[in-house]
């Protein structure tokens, strides 16, 4: 099945470069694209496309601001992020917009269509160093801030679960923390995307901070 791709960026330089790298894969296709946030909103509603490679920075509506539009749609398509290492600063608020997962604009191109193709498959794609960010933000957070977030119906099992997707790792590196097996860590997981009512693996790791689980300190 092709992922059907619309590509959302004000640099016309950086969308001719995401639409040669991509058209060179038999799997994706890019039906549309946009220059601004209001276009990417009319663009994605009109196509219907299965990933939204949408810059945060844009004028007028931004990236975060049209993903909080386009993700409460039904169905809604999976949205990565670009954003570089200099002006991440809005990742949370990205994440809790609907974002997915997250492209770097300098990273290797088999990275770029391995993450498209992650998202498109309905996983989440959280770099470690997007994770940190996370924690960052967290740290920064007033004192004031509202109280943990309260987890119920889950098992104690399924929480040190859900506290390791919280520092970002893996399903192999869950099960090697907790000495299982990699099917019974993938299947906790899969369990807790139920039980919280998750999206995705992205919504897991904002659980899982809301909830108190993640530590900030290094």
């Amino acid at each position: 099945m092709t992922v059907r791709i619309v590509l959302a960026d004000d640099q016309p330089l950086v969308r001719a470069g995401l639409r040669m790298v991509i058209a060179d894969a038999p799997d994706l296709e890019i039906v549309g694209e946009a220059g601004t946030g209001t276009e990417a909103v009319r663009t994605v509603r009109e196509l219907r496309p299965d990933v939204v490679v949408m810059d945060i920075q844009m004028p007028g509506m931004d990236g975060i601001e049209a993903t909080r539009m386009i993700t409460t749609d039904t169905p809604a398509p999976r949205v990565l992020m670009l954003t570089t290492f200099d002006d991440d600063n809005n990742v949370y608020s990205a994440l809790r917009a609907g974002a997915s997962g997250f492209l770097v604009k300098d990273m290797a191109l088999d990275d770029i269509l391995a993450a498209t193709r992650v998202v498109a498959a309905g996983d989440a794609l959280i770099a470690p160093s997007v994770t940190r960010r996370l924690i960052e933000e967290f740290a920064n957070r007033p004192a004031a801030a509202a109280p943990p977030q309260r987890l119920e119906g889950i098992t104690e099992r399924e929480r040190e679960v859900l506290t390791l997707v919280g520092r970002g790792l893996s399903n192999s590196e869950i099960a090697a923390e907790l000495f299982i097996g990699h099917a019974t860590a993938k299947t906790h997981v899969a369990r807790l995307l139920t039980k919280l009512d998750a999206r995705d693996r992205v919504q897991l790791v904002i659980i899982a901070y809301g909830a108190g689980l993640v530590s900030s300190s290094p």
